[in-house]
């Protein structure tokens, strides 16, 4: 299970987990296929992990990670952006082709 954070990802997950967390709470990331990145991310606080989350210390960061999103975000850079179109988390995955299109190379 490797995937890297930016300073931009780490401060605001760690900020997430300190206004919405309490001790021990972890920060849920079920990431499904989709989106122009190829990946999108449903977010959450969570107390505690969902039955069949694996917890993932990254950074001093706890995550809560359900299968799939195990499998889909080995080697992907999760970034945060906060721009007029979009804030949120940005899933940068080396393996997708990065474009909307949808005929293969």
């Amino acid at each position: 299970m490797n995937f890297s954070l930016t300073p931009a990802a780490k401060r605001f997950i760690r900020l997430m987990i300190l206004s919405d967390g309490g001790p021990g709470a972890g920060f849920r990331m079920a990431v499904s296929p989709g989106g122009c990145s190829g990946l999108s991310a449903e977010i959450a606080v969570l107390p505690e992990p969902s039955p069949g989350d694996a917890i993932v210390e990254q950074e001093g960061l706890k995550f809560f990670l359900p299968a799939e999103s195990r499998l889909l975000l080995d080697g992907v850079t999760v970034d945060f952006t906060d721009t007029a179109a979009k804030t949120g988390l940005v899933f940068h995955d080396p393996k997708a082709t990065g474009t909307c299109s949808s005929h293969a190379h």
